[in-house]
């Protein structure tokens, strides 16, 4: 499969194991404090920091792009098991990509490999 120029793509820092719950679990949500308008396409950034204990960060990927998918609509209400509120990136087509070291930053962002 052929994948956009990924310099040219907007990304988003998703803590893990959040990212892997993207990738692999069905997660079909982010819950984010704000909301957004953007709708499209966007790079799925593994934040070097773990969201729980250091002990269980073993194994997940960290600090790079690891996936693809595509926000639809942004919620403030939800009945996905995912969705914690404020608002929620609705996400659709996730496609997991091989790990791309890449550095992270608050909001959507454009991609700068390592």
């Amino acid at each position: 499969m052929n994948y956009p120029n990924i310099s040219k793509m907007k990304a988003l820092s998703i803590r893990q194991p959040w990212c892997h719950h993207i990738l692999h679990d069905g997660k079909d949500i982010e819950n984010r404090s704000w909301p957004t308008k953007y709708r499209g396409q966007f790079l799925i950034h593994a934040s070097k920091t773990f969201d729980g204990s250091k002990a269980d960060s073993k194994g997940f990927s960290m600090g790079g792009i690891v996936g693809i998918a595509e926000i639809i609509s942004c919620v403030s209400e939800s009945n996905s098991k995912w969705f914690m509120g404020d608002y929620g990136f609705v996400l659709a087509n996730v496609i997991e990509l091989p790990f791309i070291p890449c550095k992270g930053a608050l909001g959507f962002f454009y991609s700068k490999p390592i």
